[in-house]
């Protein structure tokens, strides 16, 4: 069986990088991390999702929303959920 590296992969199949599909790819990829370290920056916190949503006004099953990832979420709660945490969010535009 043949191996492809994965950059080779998202070549093809996303497009390469700079195209308006591979960045969207990207950012999408992107989101899901800030998702994934909110969950463990909660859990080195010793809180649950309920005392989290608690601490920023939003129900639990908002907190495991955001989690999972942050694409829907609106981004004020994002930083309201960063801030609760101690952690800040810092987004480079470039041109």
């Amino acid at each position: 069986m043949k191996t492809y590296p994965l950059d080779q992969i998202i070549d093809e199949q996303i497009g390469p990088i700079g195209t308006p599909k591979r960045d969207l790819f990207e950012s999408k990829i992107q989101f899901e991390l800030i998702g994934s370290k909110i969950k463990i920056l909660r859990k080195q916190k010793g809180l649950t999702q309920a005392q989290l949503g608690e601490l920023v006004g939003v129900q639990k099953a908002q907190i495991s929303k955001i989690e999972k990832s942050t694409a829907n979420v609106k981004i004020v709660t994002v930083f309201k959920v960063l801030n609760a945490l101690g952690a800040k969010l810092t987004w480079e535009i470039t041109k």
